[in-house]
């Protein structure tokens, strides 16, 4: 019998381009919060999760990064973010849509999420590009600001769901950025990484995940090369 593996998808990068839409409603959460312009080309958004997005722009600002004024300006973002989606030229990335529709046929392969979007970010980008219902559940950034811990919080979710302990070996995780491959490695999990978000082939290289492909458009060669059996 084929043993069950966990694949824990980051979002951003990995399964869609929204186009700029989420830098674009923290931009303008924050001018209309506080009066700002900025294009927040020196705030660290790749990889890292919104809340600690959030927490950097007020810490920028002189703003007390109290959980009050993080949430409130998260909730700013998400209003916003559901008058950019539709407004930016945003897609899927290639190979996402037959690839998630080939891995969901497969009874021993659980697809679920690792990101650093908050649930409702996740859920309302995923819905927007037509894929939240391929993923069971997920690990998000309202478990915790630091990126490197969520892995965990899947780990979790998927025991809880699935009455089984899904060990290091039994996990992939894919992702863009450095923080997803260490994140992965946090947990002892396989590294899958993808070079269609904003770091290069060389280097997610450096950060030695065990797998790194330019994109996951070879549907047919990836889930050989990777072992994702669909029988």
């Amino acid at each position: 019998m084929q043993k069950r593996r966990l694949l824990l998808f980051d979002i951003d990068g990995t399964l869609i381009n929204s186009g700029g839409a989420g830098v674009h409603a923290l931009q303008v959460a924050l001018f209309e919060r506080y009066g700002i312009k900025d294009d927040l080309r020196d705030i660290e958004i790749a990889g890292r999760t919104d809340s600690g997005i959030v927490l950097q722009i007020l810490q920028k600002y002189g703003t007390a990064p109290t959980d009050e004024n993080v949430s409130a300006f998260l909730n700013d973002y998400i209003r916003l973010l559901a008058l950019a989606l539709p407004e930016r030229n945003g897609r899927l990335l290639p190979g996402i849509l037959e690839l998630l529709k080939r891995l969901k046929e497969s009874p021993h392969l659980v697809l679920a999420l690792l990101t650093g979007n908050i649930a409702r970010g996740a859920e309302m980008k995923l819905k927007h590009y037509g894929i939240w219902d391929f993923f069971e559940f997920g690990a998000f950034a309202d478990d915790d600001r630091d990126r490197a811990l969520l892995g965990g919080f899947a780990q979790a979710r998927a025991l809880a769901k699935h009455g089984r302990e899904f060990l290091g070996a039994d996990i992939d995780v894919i992702g863009d950025t450095p923080h997803d491959i260490a994140c992965g490695k946090g947990i002892n999990a396989r590294t899958i990484a993808v070079a269609t978000g904003s770091c290069s082939r060389e280097q997610l290289a450096k950060h030695q995940p065990d797998f790194i492909f330019d994109d996951l458009s070879q549907v047919d060669a990836v889930m050989q090369q990777l072992g994702w059996r669909c029988d």
